[in-house]
């Protein structure tokens, strides 16, 4: 496929998410227009306006839809890459958990010959938690005869997280996987399936920057 069609299909691909993270994020503001706003006494208490609090309260609920579709976008884009350099790969395969029962099974991502992708676009968790479950993971994987590869996007900021990260990394160094994170993520990506994903986004995102100016014009030339 050239690299255009590429470009179109994960355009489509955005376009599709764009549309539903719309309408969710339209359905939860009319959702919050009836809530209970008892809660704001102990904003107000803590030196938070009705009027910020409210604010606060809309920008964190799209916030977490934002930041769900973001990372679910970028995962099937970069399926899209795989799945177009390899056609026999496989998206969201379950395998059964043969070291415990919970969770019942785990999912990879991209399955790519024996080479099982967990794909992120950012991870700032600082749960303990996560690290078990990581963990348990990767043995089931390895265990299953393939290769776990992380591949994840954008690293946190935080310590915390960080060090979260750098011991998920370790995991997977101990098991004889491999873990790319940043730069090197979009690097391995372009690498192993010929499309630089990075800079297709980049042109999208300057293209509809462009188009919201142009709107933004029109809107302006018509009042």
């Amino acid at each position: 496929m050239k690299r255009e069609d590429i470009k179109q299909r994960i355009k489509a691909l955005a376009e599709r998410y764009r549309n539903e993270l719309a309408i969710k994020l339209s359905s939860r503001n009319e959702e919050m227009e009836s809530d209970d706003n008892g809660h704001y006494l102990i904003y107000q208490v803590l030196g938070i306006s009705d009027k910020e609090g409210k604010l606060i309260d809309v920008y964190q609920n799209r916030g977490r839809f934002l930041y769900k579709y973001a990372g679910s976008f970028l995962e099937e884009a970069s399926i899209l890459c795989f799945e177009e350099k390899y056609p026999k790969a496989k998206r969201k395969l379950k395998i059964k958990n043969t070291l415990g029962s919970r969770p019942s099974t785990f999912e990879i991502d991209c399955l790519v010959g024996k080479m099982a992708f967990e794909i992120k676009w950012k991870d700032a968790t600082t749960d303990g938690d996560h690290i078990t479950k990581e963990h348990t993971r990767i043995k089931v994987i390895k265990k299953k005869g393939y290769t776990p590869i992380r591949i994840m996007f954008y690293y946190p900021n935080r310590d915390q997280a960080k060090r979260i990260q750098d011991t998920i990394k370790t995991l997977y160094e101990g098991l004889k996987g491999h873990y790319y994170s940043g730069d090197k993520a979009w690097e391995y990506l372009k690498k192993h399936t010929d499309i630089d994903l990075k800079e297709i986004l980049e042109e999208i995102a300057k293209e509809n920057t462009k188009n919201q100016s142009s709107d933004k014009i029109l809107e302006t030339s018509s009042s």
